[in-house]
């Protein structure tokens, strides 16, 4: 197949997401990236919720144990391109917002100022930006309020018990705190209650030195009436979001991809059953995301000081 790639921005780019689940090593191995991230690794994370801090360890098999990742999202991304580009991809970067081009009810490609890019399927990667779903448009099912993630980096001399993630429920909310460097953390705060969320760092780390300013992320749970139709696929945040403390949206994000990918070779083969792929795709992307929203909820059941919406 002929694969175009459009990227709004030009890589390096400002993303949060640097703690990765070790169920990606085998995702990135089948995409073709075998290489080892120069980057920290960490056998699990401390959890301090409804009773005291305790260990969650990822597990293991006979090869050892399971370590997650402590990743740059600029190093992962750069990596996914140059794999991308390898491939024979058409990578164009940077690219203004294109417009879709539609021939009755289906998508057909993209107008990229003058020129028509004419396509079998359109994938919509842009995360919660959505840019497929405002053009055509596809309604959001909402599952939760409107929240809103805060986060940000500090850097200086840590203690050692940030040398592991850890994830800490506070009042209305949580904390999760992450080394990503020798002497860089990240942090993202969520409150349940957006109205009335702090703005600025956790109390804990006042006395560390703020790098880069404090960004937010609405992080609402929901999900795309339509993921995907006659001639498009929505795929990651653009499909269906939840906030950080399901634990895996990279994940969720690479295995959605792939499976639009299948899809998309499945329409190829068989025209003439289309619908039936598109309906798999829609099934499979719902039956995911409602086991996600079913155990964030129970999740924040346990919580002290738990949401009524939950």
């Amino acid at each position: 197949m002929q694969v175009a790639l459009l990227e709004r921005e030009t890589f390096a780019r400002h993303r949060p997401g640097e703690t990765l689940h070790p169920a990606i090593e085998p995702l990135l191995g089948q995409l073709g990236i075998h290489s080892e991230f120069v980057c920290l690794r960490h056998l699990g994370h401390w959890v301090q919720w409804d009773g005291a801090a305790r260990f969650v360890e990822f597990g293991g098999d006979g090869a050892g144990p399971w370590r997650g990742f402590q990743i740059e999202r600029a190093v992962l991304d750069a990596q996914l391109l140059d794999r991308a580009g390898a491939l024979g991809v058409q990578i164009i970067q940077p690219c203004a917002s294109p417009t879709i081009i539609q021939a009755g009810n289906r998508v057909a490609g993209v107008t990229l100022g003058a020129e028509r890019c004419l396509a079998a399927c359109v994938v919509d990667a842009s995360g919660g930006h959505g840019w497929l779903r405002r053009q055509l448009p596809i309604q959001w099912q909402a599952f939760s309020p409107r929240l809103i993630a805060r986060y940000g980096y500090c850097q200086g001399e840590f203690e050692p018990g940030y040398d592991t993630p850890r994830l800490n429920a506070v009042k209305d909310g949580w904390q999760w705190i992450a080394r990503v460097d020798t002497h860089l953390l990240h942090w993202t705060t969520l409150n349940f209650d957006s109205s009335s969320a702090p703005t600025g760092a956790p109390d804990t780390l006042k006395h560390l030195t703020p790098v880069g300013p404090i960004r937010g992320a609405d992080v609402s749970w929901r999900l795309s009436d339509a993921p995907m139709g006659p001639g498009y696929i929505q795929v990651g945040d653009a499909a269906a979001i939840l906030d950080p403390a399901s634990s895996h949206g990279v994940l969720k994000a690479l295995m959605s991809g792939m499976q639009a990918a299948q899809a998309i070779a499945d329409c190829h083969v068989w025209p003439g059953g289309e619908h039936v792929v598109h309906q798999h795709f829609n099934t499979w992307l719902h039956n995911q995301f409602q086991a996600d929203v079913d155990a964030l909820r129970q999740f924040y059941r346990a919580h002290p000081w738990p949401p009524s919406w939950a």
